[in-house]
């Protein structure tokens, strides 16, 4: 007779599945060469220290690891400058050594600066840190990650560091659940890769908006000038993709991504992905084929995610295409009830190992062949999306002829009202015209970098007159004051938060009119949610794409117009005089 499972087999089947995820994450971590990763107990003594510090700093792992902090390989002019700069900053005593290393991030303030370590050969090494706190699930501080990057190379291995400080932070978050009930782990490693995006995007959001501003800027920059900043923005938008990525399949692992189905028109859908696309296909000289749809073909999905699919199946298809190449899109019925896009490429095709390796995350097939960018997970996203939406995603694909990515969804007999496209903005300042009503936009706001880039970017709008706030009470107050047109708020900030500033606006009569649009780095899809819940007009994350930014500021300042106390007034009275 065959002995019944004992209890709790599958939980433990889980945990060890974990730890041996954990570990492999770990090894990759340490394996890596491209970055500086020390980490330290709660005490500063090094507990790890990977290839890439030993090919920095010319030590041994062996030789640092239990025995020294990174204080002691460090400039020690350097740390006694930066404790007595601490010192004065935050007004409590700092002393130099590992303490002025960590005292910011020991508080959870983010915290990135310069250091100098000192090598082995008794040489100096110029590196930007990033310091990192790491908690326990009872958020007790165990230990600090430090990663380091050589100045000179520090934007060409950016999306490497960022894809490191993931690995090494989840691999520890998952090591101290490993014992819990897997539900558990799935809420840590949520909040953990939260917090994680708004880590990166603040960032992000200086890197990108700046870059955007240079290109669109007058007097146009130079040509030399002009691709230093193509490489700046392929750069950071390649590196936000990697973080969405990531983000969403962290999501669906946990059942957390909130879907919204409803009729979708694939006409307008294929629209828009072919308007996003088309540059990328330009540049690599490859062919698409949209086709003419005879209607608006309705499905039953999240037009969000159909639009995600197929722009990552499109941006497949022309990256590993043929010089020459061209990308066709179809539409059929293949059963009733049911409607399949195809994409049929002229690339090289695949052969029946590697097809059955092609859902596999972090497996990128086809990487040893060429150069391009990628983490392997896109079409693992893609096939649980389409998966969750009910649909069927599927591939045929012959060597030297080219492959066929399709997916297939539930159609919809109802209608769905086109979406409103935002209007083409200027690229440069115009002068107003005689008369014209100059509006006020009020910006709370605690980061410099991300203040200075509204700034900026306000300052291309004559019609608009930019205040601003660094932090939520003096936000408040300013807005009790002036009463501006439109607010921009930012979620986190010093003192009282937004959601608390948007609520206190929104109970008092002077203020409630007033639209107030979100501007954050929180980009979950549950702090988007809460945030439209609370009452912010619109939600815009970071990091800022001009236009979706300005053509909302438009639409704000429309509403504001329309539902002003003085307009409704003045409706009564043409309503009463008639």
């Amino acid at each position: 007779m065959r002995d019944k499972a004992a209890p709790g087999t599958d939980a433990e089947d889980r945990r060890q599945q974990t730890l041996f995820k954990a570990g492999a994450l770990q090894t990759a971590i340490l394996n890596s060469a491209n970055f500086s990763s020390i980490a330290t107990d709660e005490r500063g003594v090094i507990q790890i220290f990977n290839v890439g510090a030993e090919r920095m700093l010319g030590y041994a792992a062996a030789e640092v690891i239990n025995r020294v902090t990174p204080a002691d390989i460090s400039d020690p002019l350097e740390l006694l400058l930066r404790a007595q700069a601490l010192s004065a900053e935050l007004a409590t005593p700092i002393a130099p050594g590992f303490e002025a290393l960590v005292f910011k991030a020991r508080r959870g303030i983010e915290d990135v600066y310069e250091l100098t370590y000192l090598r082995k050969d008794g040489s100096r090494q110029p590196a930007v840190v990033s310091v990192t706190a790491l908690q326990d699930a009872a958020d007790a501080i165990i230990g600090y990650l430090l990663i380091g990057t050589d100045n000179t190379a520090r934007l060409q291995v950016e999306a490497e560091r960022k894809r490191l400080d993931d690995v090494l932070k989840d691999s520890h978050l998952e090591l101290k659940r490993a014992k819990v009930a897997a539900e558990q782990a799935n809420e840590a490693k949520s909040d953990f890769l939260s917090s994680m995006s708004h880590e990166l995007r603040s960032p992000l959001n200086a890197i990108l908006g700046f870059a955007q501003l240079m290109e669109s800027g007058t007097p146009p920059p130079t040509l030399g000038q002009r691709d230093s900043i193509e490489q700046i923005l392929q750069a950071g938008w390649y590196l936000l993709a990697l973080i969405n990525e990531i983000l969403d399949l962290a999501l669906i692992e946990s059942g957390k991504l909130s879907l919204s189905p409803e009729p979708v028109s694939l006409a307008e859908v294929l629209a828009d992905c072919q308007a996003m696309i088309e540059p990328q296909a330009q540049t690599s000289g490859i062919r698409l084929v949209f086709p003419l749809l005879d209607g608006p073909w309705l499905v039953r999905a999240d037009r969000t995610r159909v639009k995600q699919v197929l722009v990552n199946l499109l941006s497949n298809a022309i990256k590993y295409n043929r010089v020459g190449g061209r990308v066709d899109l179809r539409c059929s019925v293949p059963a009733e009830g049911r409607i399949r896009i195809s994409l049929q490429d002229t690339g090289e095709g695949l052969s029946p190992d590697k097809l059955a390796q092609l859902f596999q995350p972090f497996n990128r097939l086809g990487q040893e062949g060429g150069a391009q960018e990628g983490t392997g997970i896109g079409l693992v996203v893609s096939k649980r999306l389409v998966e969750l939406m009910g649909g069927v995603i599927g591939v045929e694909s012959t060597v030297g002829v080219g492959s066929i990515f399709w997916i297939e969804l539930a159609a919809s007999a109802a209608l769905q009202l086109p979406a409103e496209a935002p209007r083409p903005l200027p690229d440069t300042p115009t002068t107003p015209p005689p008369g014209m009503v100059q509006r006020t936009l009020l910006c709370v706001e605690d980061n410099p970098a991300n203040l200075l880039l509204v700034e900026r970017l306000i300052a291309r709008r004559p019609d608009i007159q930019l205040i601003s706030a660094r932090d939520g009470r003096s936000g408040v107050e300013m807005a009790r004051a002036l009463v501006p047109d439109l607010i921009l708020m930012d979620i986190n900030l010093p003192g009282i938060g937004g959601l608390t500033a948007l609520r206190i606006l929104a109970q008092d009569p002077a203020t409630a009119h007033i639209p107030v649009i979100a501007l954050s780095a929180n980009a979950m899809p549950r702090d988007i949610e809460k945030g439209l819940q609370a009452g912010f007009f619109r939600y815009l994350t970071k990091p800022i794409k001009v236009d979706e930014f300005m053509a909302t500021l438009d639409l704000a300042f429309e509403h504001a117009q329309a539902t002003s106390p003085l307009s409704q007034q003045q409706q009564r009275q043409a309503h009463d005089a008639a």
